[in-house]
């Protein structure tokens, strides 16, 4: 290949690896290309924000939600099982990751008291977006959902995943063997196990956040590790492109990308909004501590840092 085909190439495939990884790190299940796949399994919605929030152009924010939908049903809809709020700044390369427990009892706008995880069954992801917003004080500008049936495939064809496990848990339906503490390496079943086993682990959702965010930095390190091959990223791309339900415009996901790219491991940053452990109704809710999470979301909005969870 000449010097100018070389130089005419690199701007394509740049934006290519830079749409690819910007989808990744919103955990967009899509680098495993399946023909298979249904627009259904992966939906990256833009957030229409009825007012202006004062956050910094160079921050992006992405409430990603895994959704166990049954076949048919819409995954926009229904309950979500894992939320995790992700910020990624473009100038500095932070990236930050605020675990929300699905369980978490809040005032969902227009519907009154229930778990922050029907704000996506009664009003799809623009009202979970809001919902989040007014617990955190960062409204995220997209909403990603994802079967986890697709994030299971995902895993798979990265290669599995390594995370660092910190204490033996199991469960007797999703892995009676449990996970041993210490590094483990992780096939698509696993990682989605390891992401939602809770009723065994100490702290219960709070614990089962982190495990989330544990798996998060696995993909992401193996997503860092795999995307100098050659078509990789490409095939990747492609398979984005035809199976992802959008409202997005190629710039708004080319800003995602950037986003993405600019990451620098070494500053990543996680917590999970904490707090109390209450009866509603005979159903087990968590009380989140609004103080703390307000703090969290001031700390993060403008540069995507967390320095404490505090």
């Amino acid at each position: 290949m000449s010097t100018d085909a070389r130089t005419r190439r690199t701007p394509l495939w740049r934006a290519v690896r830079l749409v690819a990884l910007g989808v990744v790190l919103a955990v967009c299940a899509t680098l495993a290309p399946s023909s298979s796949v249904k627009p259904t399994d992966l939906a990256l919605v833009k957030v229409k924000r009825a007012t202006a929030v004062d956050v910094s152009p160079d921050v992006v924010w992405i409430m990603a939600v895994g959704s166990d939908a049954r076949p048919g049903e819409d995954m926009t809809r229904t309950r979500g099982d894992a939320l995790q709020l992700i910020g990624m700044d473009v100038k500095t390369g932070a990236a930050a990751a605020i675990g929300v427990p699905r369980d978490s009892w809040v005032d969902i706008p227009g519907v009154g008291n229930d778990k922050i995880n029907a704000a996506l069954y009664y009003g799809g992801p623009q009202l979970l977006a809001q919902t989040v917003g007014d617990l955190i004080g960062i409204e995220p500008d997209y909403v990603f959902v994802t079967r986890f049936e697709k994030f299971k495939n995902m895993v798979n064809g990265i290669g599995g995943i390594d995370v660092d496990n910190p204490i033996f848990f199991s469960d007797t339906y999703l892995k009676p063997q449990g996970f041993e503490a210490g590094e483990q390496h992780l096939n698509g079943y696993l990682a989605l196990a390891f992401s939602r086993i809770r009723k065994s682990l100490l702290r219960g959702d709070f614990d089962r956040s982190a495990n989330q965010q544990r798996v998060l930095r696995g993909i992401q390190a193996k997503i860092r590790e795999r995307a100098g091959r050659p078509g990789w990223l490409e095939d990747g791309v492609l398979s984005a492109i035809q199976n992802m339900a959008t409202n997005a415009s190629p710039v708004e996901l080319y800003r995602l990308a950037r986003a993405a790219a600019a990451v620098k491991p070494s500053k990543i940053t996680t917590c999970v909004l904490q707090g109390g452990i209450g009866d509603i109704g005979g159903a087990s809710v968590v009380l989140p501590y609004t103080d703390q999470a307000q703090r969290l979301g001031e700390r993060a909005r403008d540069d995507a840092t967390l320095e404490s969870c505090d």
